[in-house]
């Protein structure tokens, strides 16, 4: 049995068999273009908590990818920049080799995996190399796809994200980054759609968030500039 890694919402973990599923790989990616910033935040906080209070968070990421990770915006979501080991990767096909020998490594705590496009050399067997390498390491990864790839995976679970609406602060101020996620398969157990919660950063947990709110979420509490 997998260790699981609790979210901080009872039913979210109850739904995901006890919590997110340590050392296997998960997907997500993001429900429109315009919520890829949320995706990469969100990928970025499942890394955290799976990495732990110390861990090591590894970005691979696809030199051609749109979007670079925003040092101020790590730290407003809690993460301290100086956690994160950036390796990037020249093509598709290296980024493959580079995920494959960190996911092996049982150095890292959580291993964030981002191509720039479609990714089609991340398929059923690509992923299935991942897990099995995940699995045998200990370290837990993350493939932070553009869109929905419309294909097979051995993936633990796969999400589709989008940003909510987060919960206004005193004087209407931005509230804490929220998101809009759906639980589209898992293996061993149902999918699980209609979560919306927010992020607690002193907390280093997710809070269940309310659909009936005024403010927006603010960008500016993202993980990319």
């Amino acid at each position: 049995m997998p260790v699981r890694v609790a979210l901080g919402i009872p039913k979210l973990d109850d739904a995901l068999g006890g919590g997110l599923a340590a050392a296997r790989l998960h997907e997500l990616w993001p429900a429109q273009t315009e919520d890829m910033p949320s995706a990469t935040a969100f990928a970025l906080l499942l890394a955290l908590k799976a990495a732990g209070a110390r861990g090591t968070i590894v970005w691979v990421e696809q030199q051609a990818r749109q979007g670079q990770l925003y040092p101020p915006g790590l730290a407003e979501l809690g993460i301290d920049p100086a956690r994160i080991l950036f390796v990037n990767a020249p093509d598709e096909k290296s980024l493959l080799r580079a995920a494959g020998d960190v996911v092996r490594s049982p150095a890292p705590g959580a291993t964030v995996i981002a191509p720039a496009g479609p990714a089609r050399l991340l398929d059923l067997t690509a992923s299935r190399r991942l897990t099995l390498f995940a699995e045998a390491s200990g370290t837990t990864a993350i493939l932070l796809r553009t869109a929905d790839p419309h294909a097979p995976s051995a993936a633990t679970t796969r999400w589709r994200l989008a940003a909510a609406r987060s919960r206004a602060l005193d004087a209407n101020a931005p509230g804490s980054p929220a998101f809009a996620l759906d639980l589209l398969r898992q293996r061993g157990g149902a999918p699980s759609y209609g979560w919306t919660l927010e992020w607690d950063r002193d907390r280093a947990s997710f809070t269940p968030l309310s659909r009936d709110l005024a403010a927006d979420a603010g960008g500016e509490y993202l993980a990319t500039g």
